[in-house]
């Protein structure tokens, strides 16, 4: 059941939010066929195609639920023509329109009425097939605050009048950048937690990457889907190498390439293809220089330093230029890089993220300048809000002497 849940869910829910136009109930629907499916599979066995039983299931509880309801009439008529497609297509038939549904329930879950935390929310409960207690595991929080978010994000869709649509051609770019940066941003929690006692958490890398390629398969036109997609497949063909034997990280220097998923690299390579210029997309071709280098010492970062160039111009942030800042340092050495590092020390984006002294304190011992090093460690250590990277961070102040 787990399984069927997982796969079918977000097709049940945004065929449902379709019929229904009202993500909140369709999500209600589907969850009441789940629980028919649950009293009645186990004494019947499971169906040939359990997609198509469980959506036959929640269009019979949307007829009656609007039997009930005062606007009885005209609901009813677009239920009844909805229960004529009595089935989920298989591969060979509707695929269109079950693209189109997942379509607008991905720019729907990713509406900018709703805050970002609500709509990572919503995308891992409407898309991800995920519980809140998942949710809640994943990011650290409550799980009632995470039931919370969810319950007020789909009142804010139904109080705004959100249409259960693809948004217009003139709006699509803004709206699509806004879908990206949630997957980029679940896949970054999950890639390096931002607190609590563990370095990764791969489930929500795989949630993360999965959204991804679905959405490159809805907007297969879109070039910054596919530079997401590369970017995620090739920085996931780190995860083995990226945590020790005991749960400490592992950075992407000292890595055991070997450990490297080369699957996933191949399958980046073949995104980064169809990918463009946009500032996923040089991500990715930064991440591509990383993995096409068998050691260390074979990584172009003259290259990676002009990427991160042309990052600053398409989309600048003090973090890009810190991340530019230690391309440089490695491709023409650590001082010239310091000296980048210290403008960025008065940025007030970056007061209190604990990589600024981080990168100081590893451009100053690479220079010989142990002891200012290790204060810069000792400072980012106390920064972070992760566990493991404290440690780390603790250990090489140590090294330091």
């Amino acid at each position: 059941m787990e399984a069927v849940w997982r796969i079918e869910s977000a097709r049940l829910i945004a065929g449902l939010a379709r019929v229904v136009r009202d993500v909140g109930l369709a999500e209600e629907l589907a969850q009441d066929a789940l629980v028919s499916a649950l009293e009645q599979w186990p004494e019947t066995g499971v169906p040939r195609n359990p997609g198509a039983w469980l959506m036959a299931a929640a269009k019979n509880r949307a007829v009656d639920q609007f039997r009930r309801d005062r606007n009885y009439q005209r609901k009813l008529a677009e239920i009844g023509r909805a229960l004529e497609e009595d089935h989920v297509p298989d591969a060979a038939e509707g695929v269109g329109e079950i693209n189109d549904d997942l379509l607008r329930l991905v720019f729907t879950a990713c509406h900018p009425v709703l805050s970002p935390d609500a709509q990572v929310a919503l995308t891992l409960r409407l898309l991800g097939g995920l519980t809140t207690d998942e949710i809640a595991r994943a990011f650290l929080v409550a799980e009632s605050t995470v039931a919370q978010r969810i319950v007020r994000a789909k009142k804010a869709l139904a109080k705004a009048g959100v249409s259960f649509e693809v948004p217009a051609e003139n709006e699509r770019a803004e709206r699509l950048a806004g879908v990206l940066g949630v997957i980029y941003l679940i896949f970054n929690e999950g890639y390096s937690a931002t607190a609590g006692d563990d370095w990764m958490r791969p489930d929500l890398c795989a949630d993360a990457l999965r959204l991804a390629r679905v959405l490159a398969r809805l907007v297969p036109g879109e070039p910054e889907v596919h530079g997401l997609v590369a970017l995620l497949e090739i920085q996931a063909s780190r995860t083995r190498a990226r945590v020790g034997p005991n749960g400490e990280p592992v950075l992407l220097l000292a890595q055991n390439r070997a450990r490297w998923d080369q699957l996933l690299i191949r399958r980046g390579l073949a995104a980064l293809e169809k990918a463009g210029h946009g500032p996923y997309s040089l991500q990715a071709r930064i991440a591509a220089c990383h993995a096409r280098a068998r050691r260390p010492e074979d990584t172009d970062w003259l290259r990676i330093a002009g990427y991160y160039e042309a990052l600053a111009v398409v989309a600048p942030s003090p973090v890009v230029a810190l991340n530019h800042a230690v391309a440089i340092s490695f491709a023409f050495g650590p001082e010239s890089a310091l000296e980048l590092v210290d403008e960025l020390v008065e940025e007030k984006a970056l007061k209190g993220y604990h990589l600024l002294p981080s990168v100081r304190g590893d451009l100053l011992a690479r220079l010989g300048r142990a002891g200012e090093a290790r204060a810069e460690f000792e400072r980012a250590a106390a920064m972070t809000r992760n566990a493991r990277e404290r440690a780390l961070l603790l250990d090489r102040a140590a090294a330091c002497g």
